[in-house]
């Protein structure tokens, strides 16, 4: 499902690619009946809010909110278990899970990083997407809570994904 890559893509450090194709990136938002409408005037509201930031001041924003405030953190088992030794197993299990599913990770990437969740989860069929998001809804609740105590625009994008995890607890 197209949703899942572009909230990956939206939700990943930002560079020189994410804003050139950013025209690819609406279109894909525009033309995605899986996107209800609610969701795509949430992700047009973030990408015209990119596009009004020259790259560096997105970046600077972006390292600001989620790699010096550990309460944004995007590796979410790190809202779970912080730097405690019950995290290395829980990332161990992910990762064996992916590579169960056919999914290798580069070396150095860390699976519990959402936007690397994101990607996984846009192979999968929506049910099953909701299933595995639903997983994690507790800890994207709180990290859309901490998010949107600081205002941030990226809390919006983080209520999308516990929304749609949200919905395969309620099926």
């Amino acid at each position: 499902m197209h949703i899942y890559t572009i909230l990956a893509r939206l939700l990943d450090y930002p560079d020189e690619a994410l804003l050139e194709n950013m025209p690819e990136i609406i279109s894909l938002l525009k033309g995605d009946p899986g996107i209800s409408e609610q969701e795509r005037d949430t992700l047009m509201q973030l990408i015209t809010w990119m596009q009004s930031h020259h790259l560096t001041g997105l970046q600077g924003i972006y390292v600001q909110t989620f790699d010096m405030t550990p309460e944004h953190d995007l590796h979410l088992t790190h809202h779970l278990f912080g730097d405690d030794r019950g995290r290395g197993p829980a990332l161990i299990d992910l990762s064996e899970y992916y590579k169960g599913m056919g999914l290798e990770l580069e070396k150095g990437e860390i699976p519990d990083y959402l936007p690397l969740i994101l990607e996984f989860v846009s192979t999968l069929d929506d049910m099953q997407a909701r299933v595995f998001l639903g997983d994690a809804a507790k800890v994207l609740k709180v990290l859309a809570g901490n998010l949107e105590k600081k205002e941030s625009p990226y809390a919006q994008l983080i209520r999308i994904v516990e929304n749609r995890g949200t919905l395969a607890q309620a099926a």
